[in-house]
């Protein structure tokens, strides 16, 4: 087989999770992704809301077993020797789709070849794939070697995935822990962080603060985790509007480098969002708005796929009248912006 050699490597992804409009949940998942060529495989599939199977919150074994297949030391999951590249992030069945393709050694060289989507044991290659992806040819060394190192690092401690709440309205952080733990994030309440011991301040990933936390405590807050040893991202919560909130922490716990983003840029002002996307994607924007009597009202803006670059969408005068918020997210990644007067 004729096919020009392709680089191989590896780097952490991320699959946002949330609380979307309808009141249902997205799980977070963290998991390595493929990047050929410079750029993640993942991207060059178009709108996909996808993992691959190396998932950090796979037990070690299970990790282990698929980087080993990776390396065609196990045999092919499905029939005509194909493999499971990208799968449903809720529940990795087949059943929801996947991305297939095979994989198989052509001397020393690993070779990844008919990219297909595929729902049950066998695929239709004429309707079903994806022309023009593939095939890649990696080099075998680098290859193995770049798969061999997770291995070596699958005891490695998780993404920290967990926040410390901290407001004055105990009955919002209550619903805000809640709303965490299902997308995979845990949450503690706490007045302050003076009384929390430091190996418990290092098992954080960021704080949050409510609206009515003054500058006073934010800085008591900041010299416990100082003393503590530990860098924490924070988070100033904009509203009271707890789908709003968990946006604003899933972004936050995000250490993903912005080159490997989809979603890198969000803007709201006069009338209209602004979004910069790096590769074809699904992006949803959202709009969050406080009343008079300070009572929620969440507006679905836009739904749709956009190609790269950057984009304008109109906003519904009515969703962003007086304090309002917008959301954007992507399969991987969401940013939040309070709305702007003029």
């Amino acid at each position: 087989m004729s096919a020009a050699y392709a680089t191989f490597g590896l780097a952490p992804a991320t699959r946002a999770g949330g609380v979307l409009a309808d009141g249902g949940y997205q799980v977070h998942r963290d998991f390595v992704d493929f990047v050929v060529d410079g750029r993640p495989l993942l991207f060059q599939l178009s709108d996909l809301d996808a993992v691959s199977p190396l998932a950090s919150d796979v037990p070690p074994a299970v990790f282990t077993a698929q980087v080993r297949c990776l390396l065609l030391e196990a045999a092919a999951p499905l029939p005509d020797g194909r493999f499971v590249i990208y799968g449903c992030p809720e529940c990795a069945d087949l059943g929801c789709g996947a991305v297939t393709a095979v994989i198989e050694r052509d001397g020393d060289d690993y070779i990844w070849r008919d990219f297909a989507w595929q729902t049950d044991d066998h695929v239709d290659l004429v309707r079903n794939g994806y022309h023009g992806t593939g095939p890649f040819r990696f080099d075998g060394p680098g290859y193995r070697a770049a798969l061999a190192a997770l291995i070596e690092d699958a005891g490695a401690p998780p993404a920290l995935r967990r926040v410390l709440l901290i407001g004055a309205r105990v009955a919002v952080l209550a619903r805000l822990a809640a709303a965490l733990r299902p997308i995979g994030v845990g949450a503690d309440i706490a007045q302050d962080a003076r009384g929390v011991p430091a190996e418990e301040l290092r098992g954080y990933g960021a704080v949050a603060f409510g609206r009515a936390v003054g500058e006073t405590e934010r800085v008591a807050v900041r010299a416990a985790f100082e003393r503590a040893g530990v860098e924490v991202a924070e988070v100033d919560g904009l509203a009271p509007i707890v789908p709003l909130l968990v946006a604003q922490i899933e972004h936050a716990l995000d250490r993903s480098p912005l080159a490997r983003r989809r979603l890198t840029a969000l803007a709201a002002a006069g009338g209209e969002a602004g979004v910069d996307v790096t590769s074809p994607c699904r992006v949803r924007v959202t709009a969050y708005r406080l009343d008079r009597l300070h009572r929620t009202h969440t507006h679905e803006i836009f739904d749709g796929v956009l190609e790269p670059g950057h984009h304008r969408i109109p906003l519904d005068p009515a969703a962003v009248k007086g304090e309002s918020f917008v959301v954007a997210r992507t399969p991987g990644s969401v940013l939040v912006r309070a709305m702007e007067s003029r």
